[in-house]
């Protein structure tokens, strides 16, 4: 099992990395010393191919430049200024507006990519049912169900989903770092309602508040109250994620938003309310510190080609 809350089978443009690290979503370690583009970079697509995830979304990249010249043109101007960004700082001011664009969204488009649209608990159990049983002999269902799934499920005790709940409502996004071989590929998780959505980085520069979800994490409060529980399941795009990198995502929303150290969430904070403030790298020496992904880092074996 991969930590205490989670059983596991397993902004926009101006949030960049530093002058010696590739853009778009892509961190690469420290150590590495990687050079990045420099002034007489290409350009547009070709800038773009510098990426090493630029083949998961090569398609989805080249449809917008066809059916949008215009927009994604746009989106490549304001990649290039963002480079002059000032080392390690994020100025994402419009990257929450489109996330806010995108949450409003949320709640009125069709679901893509094959997530289910208003997920119910009661379209995966009966819920009067499991009332007559005790917290424990629901958590043992939960987790015997799920257990066959390709899946990130949990049970998460009340009083820890009290606290991410209420620290949502005041801090709805989040930047979260995924361990790579080639570096880090960072994914934002957006709340709306009690569905917190992710999707990567370079989704959203080049999608803009159009971006698909890549991953659904979808908590269930009907038996917070009465049982001290909170059940959550998860759907995923398995053309971008495999269930021990979704597990990482997941765990990490642990790792910010029900931490008890207020160093760890005051980035939360940050992120949301003083952006100019905010320091990515932070959460990457944030998510190191804690273990989390260690199987997925920089240097290690990843069965994910």
């Amino acid at each position: 099992m991969a930590g205490p809350l989670l059983q596991a089978c397993g902004l926009g443009a101006a949030l960049r990395s530093r002058a010696a690290l590739r853009p778009l979503g892509l961190l690469a370690p420290p150590s590495r010393g990687v050079a990045g583009p420099g002034p007489g970079s290409g350009s547009g697509e070709e800038a773009l191919e510098e990426n090493p995830f630029y083949e998961k979304y090569r398609h989805k990249i080249r449809e917008l430049r066809r059916s949008s010249p215009d927009v994604f043109e746009s989106r490549m101007e304001k990649r290039n200024e963002a480079k002059k960004q000032p080392v390690g700082y994020s100025s994402q001011g419009e990257f929450i507006r489109c996330m806010e664009e995108k949450a409003e969204g949320l709640g009125t488009k069709t679901s893509k990519g094959g997530f289910t649209k208003d997920k119910t608990l009661d379209s995966i159990l009966n819920v009067e049912m499991v009332k007559e049983k005790s917290a424990e002999e629901i958590k043992q269902i939960w987790n015997q169900y799920f257990s066959a799934k390709d899946t990130v499920y949990a049970v998460i005790p009340a009083e820890k989903f009290d606290l991410i709940w209420k620290r949502a409502q005041k801090c709805p996004s989040f930047l979260y770092a995924l361990p790579r071989k080639e570096g880090y590929e960072f994914f934002v998780g957006q709340w709306s309602g009690t569905e917190l959505h992710f999707t990567s980085l370079i989704n959203i520069q080049t999608q803009g508040e159009t971006a698909p979800s890549q991953l659904v994490l979808y908590h269930y409060p009907e038996l917070q109250k009465e049982k001290g529980i909170v059940l959550m399941t998860a759907e995923m795009d398995s053309k971008f994620l495999v269930v021990h990198e979704a597990q990482c995502l997941a765990n990490q929303v642990q790792l910010f938003y029900a931490t008890d150290r207020s160093e760890t969430y005051e980035l939360v904070e940050t992120f949301n309310h003083r952006s100019s403030e905010f320091k990515y790298m932070s959460v990457i020496a944030e998510l190191e510190q804690s273990g989390l992904g260690r199987e997925l880092r920089p240097g290690q074996v990843s069965d994910k080609s």
